[in-house]
């Protein structure tokens, strides 16, 4: 083997090794662990994934010495350090494909959804200093930082199956709003206020609204002032098990005027179209009790929304034939590079769904970016407010009259 194809395959391995444990960290988080758990086995990945390399240089010098001195087929190398390079190898097909095909710049499985997009730096709109902790006050001020630019995005979503009476119809959906104390509650009232002032029909908070247990008595001043003239609906996430008892934030957002929607099949009628709205807080909490549907007997049940804190649920929506579903949870990413797109994404599926309008039959699900987070830093990757037109999708069969 010469020296140029050694060094070859020993990158391969190293981006394999990376992107091997990037896997993982983000398929753990979609998981429903306790929090200790779920930190503990990340930081163990994250200490194997920084430390394996410069271990092997350390402990297996001869390595490279025998490389730079044109000798490579004299390098020995243990059984268990070659079995793990052929794992690593092993993930370019197995991970690394798919990983690109599900690039956003490749389109799959994504709607074509005309937007319009307003940026707002809400520093500038709000009296108060929104950073209430050195930390943030520090991290906003770093280069690229978005963290207070939000994007109120006004998007065209059309929808497959959409019945014609709901053409046009809006809901606002903001997500992930993370009340940690770093942040003021300004910052998240600005976006409330926001989506209240479009007029929306109804607004739906898709979860992990708090996380230090002061913040619950912020509540009111922040969502009792939202409107909707359907209702506004929320369903909690991971992050609000943060806190002794979920169900103190449960009764202040009801408190404040909205519906809770967690575990629940709440039947509506949205411009005198019957249909229910569903909450889904799966894997934290329990799910509502519904059994997959056969195709014969889509066409006799109600038409199905679902909000829902995470994407994962989507295939246990396609079950259920649900028309439309809302999520978070993945906050875009929290960085995205050009072209490639998002690499995180607390999800079984990665950062496939980490953010954007996606279709499988029969399924449109909007994600959104998320309104903050427990990490104060988002890179090409501003808070959203998604201000969603529904539109009848008629280039795709089983559209209910």
């Amino acid at each position: 083997m010469s020296p140029y194809l050694w060094w070859i395959i020993s990158l391969a391995v190293l981006i394999g090794h990376f992107g091997l444990n990037l896997s993982i960290y983000n398929r753990i988080n979609g998981f429903g662990l306790p929090r200790w758990v779920i930190k503990t086995i990340v930081r163990l990945f994250f200490a194997f994934t920084i430390l394996l390399p410069p271990t092997v240089v350390y402990f297996y010098p001869e390595m490279i010495i025998d490389v730079l001195q044109g000798r490579p087929e004299e390098i020995p190398i243990p059984t268990p350090l070659m079995l793990y390079g052929w794992l690593c190898l092993a993930t370019w097909p197995f991970l690394g494909v798919p990983w690109l095909l599900w690039r956003p710049i490749f389109g799959l499985e994504w709607v074509t959804a005309p937007r319009s997009v307003e940026v707002v730096e809400v520093q500038g709109e709000i009296e108060n200093d929104l950073s209430l902790s050195t930390r943030c006050r520090l991290q906003s001020r770093l280069p690229m930082n978005q963290m207070f630019d939000l994007s109120i995005e006004t998007i065209e979503l059309p929808v497959a199956g959409l019945p014609p009476a709901l053409d046009g119809y809006r809901i606002a959906h903001l997500s992930d709003v993370h009340l940690t104390g770093h942040v003021h509650a300004d910052f998240t009232r600005f976006v409330v206020d926001r989506a209240t002032a479009w007029q929306p029909e109804l607004l739906a908070l898709t979860g992990d609204i708090i996380d230090k247990q002061p913040c619950v008595k912020w509540i009111p001043e922040i969502f009792s002032g939202a409107g909707a003239s359907d209702g506004c609906f929320f369903v909690l996430g991971n992050h609000d098990l943060r806190i002794a008892d979920p169900g103190e934030t449960r009764a202040a957002m009801v408190d404040s005027g909205w519906i809770d929607l967690g575990s629940q099949v709440y039947p509506a009628k949205l411009r005198e179209v019957p249909l229910q709205i569903i909450g889904n807080e799966h894997p934290w909490f329990r799910r509502p009790d519904l059994p997959p549907l056969g195709t014969e007997e889509r066409a006799d049940t109600p038409l199905r929304f679902l909000i829902s804190h995470s994407p994962d649920q989507l295939s246990w929506a396609r079950k259920r034939g649900v028309t439309l579903m809302l999520a978070g949870h993945t906050h875009g990413g929290q960085g995205r590079l050009p072209l490639a797109g998002p690499l995180l994404g607390p999800s079984f599926h990665g950062s496939r769904y980490a953010s954007g309008d996606f279709y499988k039959d029969p399924t449109t699900m909007h994600v959104t970016r998320g309104i903050s987070g427990v990490h104060l830093l988002r890179i090409n990757c501003r808070p959203e407010l998604s201000l969603l037109t529904l539109r009848c999708d008629r280039n795709v069969d089983g559209e209910r009259t």
